[in-house]
Order: C-alpha cells, then structure tokens, then sequence
C-alpha cells in the first residue's frame, strides 16, 4: 500500500545552491510568501527584494510561507546598481526570467555547472524593470503551448528554479 509521507520522512537531503532569487516589484503577499516556500524548497541562498512591498507580518504571506520565511535568509536592497554590482564582483551571473527579443528558451539555457547564479523576477504586473533587464547576463523564458504569453510569477520562478538545479 502507497501512503504519503510526512515532511520529516521524506529521502531528501538538504542541499544549498548557490542561487539568489532577485525580485523586483513584487508586491502581492500571496506571492511573497510562496516564493518563500519555493526558494526554500529549492535551496536558494537569498531572497533579495527590490521595490517591493514587504510586509513580514501579514497573515496572508504567513499563511502561505508555511513558516519558511524563518529559514530563509533574505534582505530588503534599495541602491539595485550597488547590489549588481557586489553580486558580478563575486562572480555572479544574472539571469532575468522574462520574455524579451533575446531571450531563450528555458530548456536550453547552458551554465556551466558551478554557476552563480541571480534569477531575477519580476513584479504581478510589469515583469522585470527595464533597469534590471539592462544588467542581465541573459533573459529566458518558459515555453508555453497556450494563447496565454504569461503565467504566475511564483509558479515561472519554481519552474526555473527547478530547471536551474538540474542544469
């Protein structure tokens, strides 16, 4: 007989990449909290929020964080071309999730297998600013087969993140 099992039984190890997830404008705390969650699931390092609206306390993003918000380490950054600039001097690349004229397709993004890397993601309804698209290294984006050119900023940043830790 299958039965499922508990957070605490599954065989997952714990595993910390070195990924930073940059979100810029992110505002909804439905979608702050799950990014929490998906981050954590996905051991990212750090959650770096630029023009966002975070509010730690609200229910909403409690409620959907499902406590990880306590095991993530993640940090508000307000000069954007200070924190570029720290994470390319350490060897970062930055990887903007968002459909542009050059982006590529997910799938066949190609990083070296010890990358650093910042998936930059954008807010509900903008997508990424022109002032972050601008210090990318390279746009990609989730191929889709519907009339829909879009899709929740959360679930495109798990899909990613699942890719990123495969690559």
């Amino acid at each position: 007989m299958n039965s499922q099992l508990s957070h605490n039984a599954t065989p997952f190890s714990p595993k910390k990449f070195p990924t930073v997830v940059l979100c810029d404008s992110l505002h909804s705390p439905a979608n702050i909290g799950a990014l929490f969650r998906v981050c954590e699931a996905f051991g990212v390092e750090e959650i770096l929020f630029y023009n966002c609206v975070l509010n730690i306390e609200s229910n909403r993003l409690l409620r959907t964080s499902r406590n990880t918000h306590q095991k993530m380490a993640y940090r508000e950054v307000t000069d954007l071309a200070s924190e570029v600039a720290r994470l390319k001097s350490k060897a970062y690349t930055f990887i903007g999730l968002e459909i542009t004229q050059n982006s590529v397709p997910l799938e066949t993004l190609s990083l070296p297998k010890s990358s650093k890397t910042v998936l930059c993601i954008g807010g509900e309804r903008h997508g990424i600013s022109e002032d972050l698209l601008n210090h990318t290294t390279v746009t990609t984006h989730i191929t889709m087969y519907g009339e829909n050119s879009s899709m929740n900023v959360i679930q495109a940043a798990a899909i990613a993140l699942f890719s990123l830790t495969k690559l």
